[in-house]
């Protein structure tokens, strides 16, 4: 959706995201309502003057979620305003991917305009990751599908470079990352193919609606580069599939 929100129609944008946002929550709540209002409503208020996607806000709500879930935290109630790190960190990597990390945003009322710093992961983490991802059930697989031989053929590749990860330094290192942006690429071309027509010219409607905020700042090749990557994340999501590629 866009984030413009001068004007009588950026209003009721603000109010449906401000909206979904809360219906989410609640589903994070056991079904208790969780409001967003005052300060927090000025927060999401900037989060959409930053033009951050909704799914990418419900991805850093999940991403706190699961978080406190590993690390057993007593339990209690979930507010917008304890994941904004996290939706930060979602959105610094969604505008990584889709090629819009270099264009200035306006700060928002948090004063968190251009996300908070990443957290380090490891390359052996990673990898771990990736592989129990790649692992997991995945929604809409199926064998013989190309995707799904993809798959397979990456996770052992993986699983041995997982072996001898944690020594990699400089050239080896590299080329094992480089390597990752490799396997990254056939596993999305895998999808791509596998994607019904009427599924993928969805996924672009989507991607272009994503980033209509940020249109205004881009050549035109450019926003369909970042158009074609913002699909691939879509897709990526959708399917299951985690991104292999080490940043």
């Amino acid at each position: 959706m866009g984030s413009v929100i001068d004007g009588h129609q950026g209003e009721e944008d603000v109010g449906a995201y401000c909206r979904q946002i809360e219906a989410y929550l609640c589903s994070k709540n056991d079904g208790h309502l969780i409001r967003i209002a005052g300060p927090s409503f000025d927060r999401v208020c900037g989060w959409a003057r930053l033009g951050i996607p909704l799914n990418v806000v419900l991805r850093g709500i999940d991403r706190y979620v699961e978080r406190r879930a590993t690390r057993g935290t007593r339990r209690r109630p979930v507010f917008v305003d304890f994941c904004e790190p996290d939706i930060l960190d979602v959105f610094d990597e969604w505008r990584r991917a889709v090629g819009v990390a270099s264009l200035e945003a306006a700060s928002g009322p948090a004063g968190e305009g251009e996300g908070v710093p990443r957290r380090g992961v490891s390359l052996a983490r990673h990898l771990e990751r990736v592989i129990a991802r790649l692992t997991a059930p995945r929604p809409g697989g199926h064998p013989s599908s190309r995707l799904d031989r993809e798959l397979e053929a990456a996770v052992r590749e993986l699983d041995a470079m997982h072996a001898g990860a944690k020594g990699l330094r400089g050239e080896l290192r590299a080329r094992a990352v480089g390597r990752l942006r490799e396997i990254d690429r056939a596993i999305l071309a895998s999808a791509r193919e596998d994607c019904p027509p009427a599924e993928m010219e969805a996924f672009r409607r989507d991607a272009g609606e994503q980033l209509q905020p940020f249109r205004d700042r881009m050549p035109d090749a450019a926003f369909r580069d970042a158009v074609e990557a913002a699909v691939d994340r879509l897709l990526g999501e959708r399917r299951g599939l985690p991104r292999v590629a080490f940043e």
